[in-house]
């Protein structure tokens, strides 16, 4: 399981454009045919992929973890950006549709990921956090929650917000999980934006054809950068960095977070004019 070890905003403004990807960019994540995984040691993340073909996958705890299982410690939340698959949890089978998830509490033992068509698998998204409370396992059906609809055409960021692990939904322990859609002919993403220090985030953006590239915002107010994001990649944004994008042609993303507050709102606002 590689390391990310994400750097602090005193080491951020120096920082090059190559040591900014390596500090905050996950490149490749989704491999056919196998798990991959990412430590972020900001809120002890993990970041995964699950990509299941003829056989199903079975997720195991890194020696890393320190767990004889992977869920020991920790809850896990599952987004399939793919085609149907399913998770086996403890004996009892979850099938999950494009964009369905899927929460798992801590002290789930067995976990399986499985593509009910080998040639259009599930890609099955991971993110998790450590755990220090127990809720039961639960399937969202993404089309049975109500999006929340933000942004205008007039201002190139109309979006669909559809919530799905969080203090009204799917309950967990410290994880808040859903994903954004824009609209055609919107680009923009969380803007205007905002910052929570309460709770760092990660944003896996997808539903990105192969030419086309998000310039991810990030950093203090006063002082930005940007990373060009292509699909399938995620970005680490810290407790002290905005995240706010622009495509060159409307995309998804999938945002999660932990820490400290679950309350969706729970933002620092950010006026667009005090950019710099």
């Amino acid at each position: 399981m590689r390391l990310i070890q994400v750097a602090d905003a005193v080491r951020y403004p120096r920082m090059t454009t190559e040591e900014l990807r390596a500090a905050f960019l996950v490149d490749s994540l989704f491999a056919p045919g196998r798990i991959s995984m990412v430590y972020v040691d900001l809120d002890r993340t993990v970041i995964g992929s699950a990509v299941p073909l003829e056989k199903p996958l079975a997720l195991e705890a890194d020696p890393s973890l320190r767990a004889s299982y992977f869920t020991e410690r920790r809850e896990l939340g599952v987004l399939n950006i793919g085609k149907t698959g399913a998770v086996e949890i403890d004996g009892g089978t979850y099938e999950l549709s494009n964009l369905d998830a899927l929460y798992v509490g801590r002290g789930s033992e067995k976990i399986q990921f499985s593509s009910r068509n080998a040639n259009a698998p599930a890609e099955f998204y991971l993110l998790s956090y450590p755990a220090h409370a127990v809720f039961p396992v639960a399937k969202i059906d993404s089309r049975q929650v109500e999006p929340v609809e933000l942004g205008s055409p007039a201002t190139a960021n109309h979006r669909k917000v559809t919530k799905l692990i969080h203090l009204e939904g799917a309950r967990s322990c410290q994880l808040v999980m859903g994903f954004t859609q824009l609209s055609t002919g919107s680009a923009w993403n969380t803007m205007p934006p905002h910052t929570h220090m309460r709770r760092s985030e990660v944003y896996l953006y997808f539903n990105l054809a192969p030419a086309d590239r998000v310039v991810h915002m990030m950093g203090p107010a006063h002082e930005t950068r940007h990373i060009v994001v292509a699909d399938k990649q995620v970005v680490i944004s810290p407790g002290w960095s905005i995240h706010a994008g622009v495509g060159t042609s409307n995309y998804s993303f999938c945002w999660g977070m932990g820490g400290e507050n679950q309350v969706y709102n729970d933002m620092d606002p950010v006026a667009i004019a005090d950019l710099q």
